[in-house]
């Protein structure tokens, strides 16, 4: 197997559920975050700034030395024209950048293949939970799917034969509305069986590995463990892909708790996976991608927030430009879309391009399907 100590690594973490942009990167300043927000509003001597007008919510302190350190960039009103508010069709959109038709080529199966076109190495992709997302979903590229990394090679044969199975059903049911049943039983039989062979070299990834890191508890926190893990264990595995729990980040209600809670979890566990890296001194050819299908209305609800549209993105890596990208959504409102919602100013496709073209030395118009304009965090 090719080794990928010094070859570019995508770690890609989707914070599925539309995640808050206004109460994660706070315009703390502005007179209209707290008229929007008389509920979520996040008090001023809490918030944590990072310019004169900016500020993390408090809850993201573990992630704010990778910011001093001008290691993370912050994509600000990241989206797409006109926006879908379903869950189901933006994340569709941002998985197969088609956002006028519905596309069954995942942006990162793509990758994959431009990687290893010849689909040498079952492991060249790797999904850090159930299913097969459709950001990783193209016919004839095989990509592994981890639920657990520890409990890898430790299941009876029945046990086993039951999980491959459920996971054979969640992915059936996920793309036979799109491409017929047929199609799917096909494409499972050429793709999907094939990447579980995968399963029997990643359950070495653990005996290689050691740490004094302790994540947390959290699902998230046991994905990107396991990611750290698969990159140390040298497999060839090039990109790395996690989801947060099923819509976590959909906080209609309750959100003050339920959003703090979340944002503590992800920013604790991706500060972990980056100590892990640099403890075991494999932090240099990684670079992390993370995101939500969109953001959420200007306006709180009285206790949470509704669907929105312009959201923010971050990218951390040792070799990050780190600052602002893209300008704030305006919050005055006239300038707000229907609804309430942020306008968006940077289109999803200038990160990817950013990311394949000078990360991944990939010819990015052929996977985002077209030429857009690229930022200068790389």
């Amino acid at each position: 197997m090719v080794s990928t100590k010094k070859d570019p690594v995508l770690a890609v973490f989707s914070l599925s559920g539309g995640n808050d942009f206004m109460n994660t990167v706070i315009p703390f300043t502005n007179p209209l975050y707290r008229d929007y927000r008389p509920t979520l509003a996040v008090p001023e001597d809490q918030v944590i700034p990072i310019n004169d007008d900016l500020a993390f919510h408090p809850a993201m302190a573990p992630l704010k030395k990778y910011w001093d350190e001008g290691k993370m960039a912050i994509i600000l009103g990241i989206g797409y024209p006109h926006p879908s508010l379903s869950h189901f069709r933006s994340m569709d959109i941002w998985a197969t950048c088609e956002p006028d038709e519905l596309g069954l080529v995942g942006w990162l199966g793509s990758v994959i293949q431009e990687l290893d076109p010849k689909a040498e190495n079952v492991l060249t992709g790797v999904n850090f939970g159930r299913g097969l997302p459709r950001s990783l979903a193209k016919d004839g590229v095989p990509v592994a799917s981890v639920g657990d990394l520890s409990n890898y090679g430790l299941l009876t044969d029945i046990e086993e034969e039951d999980q491959r199975a459920e996971a054979l059903d969640v992915f059936g049911r996920m793309y036979a509305p799109a491409i017929g049943r047929g199609a799917v039983n096909d494409y499972i039989r050429r793709t999907g069986i094939e990447a579980l062979k995968g399963a029997d070299i990643l359950s070495t990834a653990p005996g290689m590995y050691s740490s004094t890191v302790e994540y947390g508890s959290s699902a998230i926190g046991g994905y990107l463990k396991d990611m750290v893990q698969v990159h140390n264990a040298d497999f060839g595995t090039r990109v790395l892909f996690t989801t947060a729990p099923y819509n976590i980040f959909d906080t209609h209600a309750n959100q003050a708790v339920g959003h703090s809670n979340l944002l503590q979890d992800i920013s604790s566990n991706i500060d972990c996976f980056f100590a892990d890296l640099r403890e075991n001194q494999i932090s240099d050819n990684v670079l992390l991608f993370f995101y939500s299908e969109f953001g959420r209305r200007a306006m709180d609800n009285g206790s949470g927030t509704d669907h929105g549209s312009g959201g923010v993105a971050f990218v951390i890596g040792e070799h990050v430009k780190g600052g602002l990208y893209g300008e704030y959504p305006s919050l005055e409102l006239g300038k707000l879309e229907e609804g309430g919602n942020l306008l968006h100013n940077v289109d999803f496709r200038s990160a990817y391009s950013t990311i394949l073209d000078r990360w991944m030395g990939l010819d990015a118009k052929s996977i985002v399907g077209g030429s857009f304009e690229m930022l200068d965090f790389l």
